[in-house]
């Protein structure tokens, strides 16, 4: 199997399989109430935000970059729309109109990405530690916005962006495909994705020739900061409620790890829109996996992190090639014996 998606689209169709096994009614869909409902249309609705985040993280890896703060930027764009809308009992008042909510909390994760991005391509600051600060500040911030506590939201009609249904399928999974969709056309369709790949592979050679590497390193990192946003406003529409302490803990990890687990190399260059869609399915359908066969909490990421690495071991041209050098040495030996 040497295309790239091959083992991601193995790993998610056995684990699809085990959850079969175990679950006789995973595959299961059924229409009520206007529409479908089952555990895929649940994987599928609660992988929206990581599959956002990653498309956003795709970017910035390939132009050899790590945003490590989205996590933090999801969590000021929940606490800033929830703050927008409020706290009031009543279901049907918000303190500022909702489309205004929903366009500050994006504005303010576009911010914080273009702050981030300003740091690595004109500061000149490493991703990680350019990223690092905004990660622990970012956390603050949003604390600060929802003044310590945990804003509650009662405004029914912003429920719908993360719970709502739209043709029978969740909201969410309509805004994930247009993002996607915007996404794709652009790489695909003008030279933004030859661009990128330039820039990861060798920046110093891509502004030689003329590519506009720096504008386009902060426009990669404010991307990711904007769809962080968009995935802050599903998450905090899905729970009813903005925790700045807890909303987004520990996606940007996940983020990283379906970036890499589709097949985009951290060193930049070659990326994978697709594969990082199936990377993030990979692991929100792990996740399901491990609730449902009654994994003991304490030991869930322990069991994440060896999937990933069996994962990532098998998609490894050299793990596999010296996996097939020494299968092959004692056919040889025993040849020549």
């Amino acid at each position: 199997m040497s295309h790239r998606l091959a083992w991601p689209i193995v790993t998610l169709l056995l684990l699809l399989a085990v959850n079969t096994a175990f679950n006789a009614s995973f595959l299961h869909l059924e229409w009520r109430d206007g529409h479908l409902y089952g555990s895929l249309v649940d994987i599928l609705n609660r992988a929206a935000p990581l599959v956002l985040v990653s498309l956003g993280m795709t970017l910035v890896i390939a132009t050899r970059g790590i945003d490590i703060s989205v996590g933090a930027v999801v969590a000021i764009a929940a606490a800033l729309a929830a703050w927008m809308i409020g706290g009031s009992v009543s279901s049907d008042t918000s303190r500022f109109p909702m489309p205004l909510a929903i366009l500050a909390a994006i504005g303010i994760a576009l911010v914080c990405g273009l702050w981030n991005g300003l740091l690595v391509a004109k500061v000149g600051m490493q991703p990680i530690i350019a990223t690092l600060i905004l990660m622990v500040a970012g956390r603050g911030i949003a604390q600060l916005i929802a003044d310590g506590q945990i804003i509650t939201i009662y405004y029914k009609p912003f429920f719908f962006l993360g719970s709502g249904y739209l043709l029978g399928l969740p909201f969410s999974l309509f805004i994930v495909a247009a993002v996607f969709a915007l996404l794709y056309l652009a790489i695909t369709r003008t030279a933004l994705g030859l661009f990128i790949q330039a820039v990861g592979i060798n920046p110093t050679a891509a502004r030689v020739a003329g590519v506009q590497a720096r504008r386009l390193i902060v426009g990669a990192y404010a991307f990711c900061g904007a769809c962080a946003g968009v995935a802050g406003l599903l998450i905090s529409s899905n729970v009813k409620s903005a925790d700045g302490n807890n909303a987004g803990q520990l996606i940007e990890l996940d983020a990283i790890l379906a970036v890499t687990l589709g097949g985009t190399a951290l060193t930049g260059g070659r990326f994978s829109l697709v594969g990082s869609v199936i990377g993030a399915l990979i692991i929100q359908t792990l996740t399901y996996a491990i609730y449902s066969l009654g994994v003991p909490p304490e030991i869930n990421l322990v069991v994440k992190a060896g999937v990933v690495f069996v994962v990532m071991l098998l998609q490894s041209p050299e793990f596999r090639s010296q996996v097939r050098t020494l299968v092959q040495r004692p056919v040889h030996e025993g040849g020549r014996a």
